[in-house]
């Protein structure tokens, strides 16, 4: 189940743009190197929300905690959609006051040093309820 997620994420990367470039490692996507910093970052932030939503898709709250899989990757989703998060202008942010940017930012904390404190319920509430209000906005500003 997992591995055939995996290959439509694969799929949905090369439809994309992105490659499987064996320069870069096995399996490991890369893509172009676009000029403007923000758009990069705003655009790696919409592809970790698909990632994410793909990788939680089709399981309730229970099943998506009880599965170490979807959860290792949807936090891995998380940790660079925070670290993508630190690297939006002020101007960008102030756009959008009801995204939790400061939070956001500070999860990737906890996912990195504090790992122990990541709860899978959390991790799927915030897939399930903070993505769909940040997607939108990411599009908004990616002009979508």
């Amino acid at each position: 189940m997992v591995g055939d997620r995996l290959r439509d994420v694969e799929e949905e990367l090369a439809d994309e743009g992105f490659c499987l470039n064996s320069c870069a490692g096995p399996r490991r996507a890369v893509r172009s190197m676009h000029f403007d910093p923000e758009q990069n970052a705003l655009r790696d932030i919409l592809r970790q929300i698909d990632l994410a939503q793909n990788f939680a898709q089709g399981q309730d709250r229970d099943a998506f905690s009880a599965d170490i899989m979807p959860v290792y990757a949807v936090t891995r989703c998380l940790e660079i959609i925070s670290e993508a998060s630190r690297r939006l202008s002020k101007g960008l942010k102030a756009r959008h006051p009801g995204i939790a940017w400061r939070e956001m930012a500070g999860a990737g904390n906890v996912y990195r040093h504090d790992y122990q404190d990541v709860a899978p319920p959390r991790v799927w509430d915030t897939v399930q309820f903070a993505l769909p209000p940040l997607r939108a906005a990411i599009e908004q500003e990616l002009g979508q």
